[in-house]
């Protein structure tokens, strides 16, 4: 049987209460606990279209936007030598099926584009120069 907990979290400032379900070897499925070292049991993933995976880090100054979450570029709004306003959307990401704008964090114009669509980024990782 299942067993559920009740947990808060907090993600970038903002508190959730929410539910959370064991679901540990229930019905043939397995999700090790961190330490385990089989992988015999975990299910096969299904293939599907290549994504492109996260860039080699680039060093963070203080004209990048940097990502505000670990997540998929799903869309660029801006182009190398573009004039942005501080809070213009520039890029769209996704996680978890949930989409957020990246907007400048500045005025100026856009120096370097670092992702490109469909690449997976982490959290903190510089996506735009704005200068």
């Amino acid at each position: 049987m299942a067993r559920t907990r009740h947990l808060k979290i907090t993600v970038e400032g903002k508190v959730y209460d929410v539910v959370v379900e064991d679901v540990t070897e229930e019905d043939g499925n397995f999700y090790p606990s961190p330490g385990l070292s089989s992988i015999a049991h975990q299910p096969q993933a299904a293939a599907g279209p290549a994504v492109a995976t996260a860039a080699a880090p680039v060093a963070a100054g203080e004209n990048d936007k940097l990502a505000p979450m670990g997540g998929t570029v799903v869309e660029i709004q801006a182009r190398e030598g573009d004039q942005v306003e501080a809070g213009q959307p520039i890029l769209v990401m996704e996680a978890m099926k949930m989409k957020q704008v990246v907007t400048a964090h500045k005025a100026g114009t856009v120096r370097k584009i670092h992702v490109a669509p469909q690449q997976a980024v982490d959290a903190g990782q510089p996506l735009v120069t704005i200068e």
